[in-house]
C-alpha cells in the first residue's frame, strides 16, 4: 500500500476503522482542528506498556544525551484534530524528558512515545527538553496544520475558489445530475447562473444537528464558512463558449466565479474505451485493471485488459465505465484507451459451458465472443462468477459428475445484461484465475485443486511464498529501526524453517532494494506458490492514540484466504500476548492474486518502544517466524480435513 507518512504501516486501517472509527495505513484525511486541552488517554503520556510475551527492553545508562525525534519531522503537516503522538529517542534510559511542559516517560533504552495535545496555532511547535544532571538538550520542533482560508461573516466578501465543483476536464452523461458546489461565508447567498441566464439557488449543506457543515481549520477561532451545493443536469454545464457562473452575494457585495464546463455525453452516441493494464511486470495471466465503486476508492473488480466498455464520465483522473445497465465503476484514466467514434459496443452471448479437467486445475470455458467484465467471489465450496454485459444461451445446463473438483454449474440470467454462474466444488475454494482464450474467443475460469497434504508433515512438497514487507515505504520505530530491515530477518528465518519442514520457500526480496507490490504476487504465481504470507509491522496515522490501538492483527483480501489469516492470527496471538486486533478484510495489493491463499501479518507495532526493541531481539524474530510457520501448518491441516470429508 502506498504511504504518505514515514510512520504509516501496511494494513492497520481496517482494524482501526472497526475499533476506533478512524482510518489508518495513511494519515487521516480529516483536516485538523487543534485544541490545547489535556489528553483523555487512560494511559499516562509516553508510558510503555508491559507485555509478558515480549522481551524486556535492553537498558542503556550513562550514554550521551542525544535528542532525536522520528515523528513528526520538522514542519510536518499534522492531520490530527486535537492530540497526536511523538516518538524518538533521548539516547539513554536515565534521561528525563519534557515536551511542552509535560513529563514524558523514557524507556530503558532511551526511546520515548508521547501522546499530547496539539500545540496551539498560529505557530504550532513542540518544545522538547532532555535533562540528566547538568546536561540539558533542548529542541524546538515546528509543525504545520492544513491551512483553510477564513471566510468571515463580515468585512470583505471572500470565497474559496479552489472548492468549486465540478473540476476542469469532467465528463458526464448529458441528463445526469451533477453536484455544483462552493465554499462561501455562511451568511452569503449563492446562485448558479446557467448559460441561458436562469438562476438556481445553492443551499448550505446541513449536518445532523442542523448546523451548516464547514471544514475544520488549524485556527479554531477562524470562520471557514459553509459548503453551498445544488445538482443540475450535466447538459446545463456543457457550453464552453458560455460557461455557467456562480454568483455569491452578501448585502451589496457580490462575486462571480466561472464553473468549469463539462463534456456532456449523449446517450445516442456512445463513447467506448478499451482497458489496458499499467502493470508492466505482468504477463497476460497476471495483468488486470482495478475498478472501484467511487473515484480513488478501494478496488473491487479485477478486469481483463482489452475489455471494451462504454465510458459514462470522467473526473479527477478517473474514468467511469459501464459494466452493464445497472452498474458503473471507476478505473484510472491512464488504464483506458478511447476508441474511434462510431465503434459499436460488443455483443456478448454465451454458448455452452465446457469443463476441462487437468492435473492441478479444472478449466470452466464460457464462449462469449468478446472479453466480458466479470467478478469472482469465493465462499466455502462455491465460486460465483458474474459476467456483465452478457446474455446466456448455453446449449445445456451442465450437471457434472466426471470431474473430481467441479461438481456442478448453475447459471442464471440475473438481468437482461448480467449472468451469474455458481460453480459448486467438492472442496473449499482454494485458488482461481480469470483468463481469456483468444483462439476460442472464450472466458476461462481456471479453478485450482488443493494440494495433496500429509497431516504429519503438512508443508512437505508445497511452495510457500514469503514476503518481507517493504521497501518502498514502511514505518520506523523510536530508535530508528526501519520496518524493511526488521522483517527481513523474520522472513529469512521462516524460509529456513520451511525448508526443514520439506517445503520449497520463495522469498519475494532478499535485500533492501525496493520491490513493487504487483511484482510480489506475480513472482508467487509464476512459482506456483501454494500460499503467500506477507510479514509486516504496524503503525498508526495522525490522531490515533497508540497506547489504546496497538496489538496484533492479520489481514486478507479474498474470502478464500480467511481461514489462513485466522490460523496465522491465532498462532501469533498465542506467542506475543498483545491485544487481539483480530482478522479483517483489507484492500491489499499483495493479497489480490487469487491463485493461492494469502495473508498479511501485522505482528507488532513498531512505533511502541517495547515492541520495537523486541524486533531487534533475534529470539523474538524467531518467535515471529515460528508463529507464521505454525499458522501455515495449521491452515494446511485444516484444508486437508476439509478436502477429505
Amino acid at each position: 500500500m502506498r504511504r504518505s507518512s514515514p510512520l504509516s504501516s501496511q494494513t492497520v486501517r481496517a482494524v482501526v476503522l472497526l475499533l476506533l472509527g478512524v482510518a489508518a495505513c495513511r494519515p487521516s484525511s480529516a483536516p485538523p482542528a487543534p485544541a490545547a486541552r489535556p489528553s483523555t488517554s487512560p494511559v499516562p503520556p509516553g508510558a510503555v506498556p508491559l507485555v509478558p510475551g515480549l522481551p524486556p527492553i535492553p537498558e542503556t545508562r550513562g550514554a550521551p544525551v542525544a535528542l532525536s525525534v522520528r515523528y513528526p519531522s520538522s514542519n510536518q503537516l499534522i492531520t490530527a484534530r486535537d492530540s497526536n503522538f511523538l516518538l524518538g529517542s533521548v539516547g539513554s534510559g536515565d534521561v528525563q524528558l519534557m515536551i511542552n511542559g509535560t513529563s514524558v516517560p523514557v524507556a530503558p533504552n532511551g526511546a520515548f512515545l508521547a501522546w499530547l495535545p496539539l500545540p496551539a496555532a498560529p505557530l504550532p511547535r513542540y518544545e522538547l527538553i532532555a535533562v540528566r544532571g547538568i546536561d540539558t538538550v533542548r529542541r524546538t520542533l515546528p509543525v504545520r496544520y492544513a491551512a483553510r482560508r477564513s471566510l468571515p461573516a463580515s468585512g470583505t466578501l471572500t470565497v474559496d475558489s479552489g472548492s468549486v465543483l465540478p473540476t476542469r476536464g469532467s465528463w458526464a452523461l448529458a441528463d445526469e445530475l451533477l453536484r455544483v458546489s462552493v465554499r462561501a461565508p455562511r451568511n452569503a447567498a449563492v446562485q448558479l447562473i446557467v448559460p441561458n441566464g436562469s438562476p438556481r439557488p445553492l443551499r448550505a449543506m446541513v449536518g445532523g444537528a442542523g448546523e451548516a457543515v464547514f471544514e475544520a481549520s488549524a485556527d479554531p477561532t477562524a470562520d471557514v464558512g459553509a459548503l453551498f451545493a445544488t445538482e443540475v443536469p450535466a447538459a446545463w454545464l456543457g457550453d464552453s463558449a458560455r460557461p455557467a457562473q456562480l454568483l455569491v452575494t452578501r448585502n451589496r457585495d457580490s462575486l462571480r466565479l466561472t464553473v468549469p464546463s463539462v463534456r456532456a455525453l449523449s446517450r445516442e452516441t456512445r463513447v467506448l474505451g478499451s482497458l489496458r493494464s499499467g502493470n508492466r511486470v505482468a504477463s497476460d495471466t497476471d495483468a488486470a485493471v482495478s475498478a472501484r465503486t467511487i473515484v480513488n476508492g478501494t478496488y473491487k473488480w479485477q478486469l481483463l485488459p482489452q475489455t471494451v466498455l462504454e465510458v459514462t464520465a470522467r473526473q479527477s483522473g478517473f474514468t467511469r465505465v459501464r459494466l452493464d445497465e445497472q452498474l458503473d465503476v471507476w478505473v484510472d484514466s491512464e488504464e483506458i484507451a478511447l476508441l474511434p467514434e462510431g465503434t459499436p459496443l460488443p455483443r456478448r452471448v454465451t454458448g455452452g459451458f465446457r469443463v476441462t479437467p487437468n492435473t492441478d486445475y479444472t478449466d470452466v470455458l464460457i464462449a462469449t465472443g468478446e472479453r466480458p467484465a466479470h467478478h469472482v467471489e469465493a465462499e466455502g465450496r462455491t465460486l460465483t462468477l458474474t459476467l456483465y454485459g452478457v446474455q446466456a444461451n448455453p446449449e445445456i445446463s451442465p450437471l457434472l459428475g466426471s470431474d473430481s473438483l467441479v461438481r456442478r454449474i448453475v447459471w442464471e440470467q440475473v438481468t437482461s445484461q448480467r449472468v451469474r454462474l455458481t460453480v459448486q466444488l467438492t472442496q473449499p475454494a482454494y485458488g482461481w484465475l480469470s483468463l481469456w482464450d483468444e483462439q476460442r474467443r472464450a472466458f476461462v475460469l481456471r479453478v485450482r485443486r488443493a494440494p495433496v497434504i500429509d497431516v504429519a508433515r503438512p508443508l512437505a512438497g508445497l511452495t510457500i511464498a514469503v514476503d518481507p514487507g517493504h521497501p518502498p515505504a514502511g514505518s520506523t520505530g523510536p530508535t530508528g529501526l526501519y520496518e524493511g530491515d526488521a522483517v527481513l530477518p523474520v522472513g529469512q528465518l521462516l524460509v529456513e524453517m520451511l525448508r526443514e519442514r520439506g517445503a520449497r520457500p520463495v522469498l519475494t526480496r532478499t535485500s533492501l532494494a525496493p520491490v513493487g507490490l504487483g511484482e510480489r504476487g506475480v513472482l508467487a504465481r509464476r512459482e506456483q506458490a501454494h500460499a503467500f504470507i506477507s510479514v509486516h509491522l504496524n503503525a498508526l496515522p495522525d490522531g490515533v492514540n497508540p497506547f489504546t490501538a496497538n496489538g496484533t492483527s492479520t489481514l486478507f483480501y479474498h474470502n478464500a484466504s480467511e481461514p489462513l489469516a485466522r490460523e496465522v492470527q491465532r498462532s501469533l496471538q498465542a506467542r506475543f500476548g498483545l491485544r487481539d486486533l483480530g482478522v479483517h478484510y483489507q484492500n491489499l495489493a499483495v493479497a489480490r492474486p487469487s491463485w493461492f491463499p494469502s495473508a498479511l501479518a501485522e505482528g507488532v507495532f513498531l512505533m511502541i518502544p517495547e515492541q520495537e526493541a523486541a524486533m531487534r531481539d533475534p529470539a523474538f524474530q524467531r518467535k515471529y517466524a515460528e508463529g507464521l510457520l505454525a499458522g501455515l501448518e495449521n491452515y494446511f491441516r485444516w484444508l486437508r480435513a476439509e478436502t477429505t470429508r
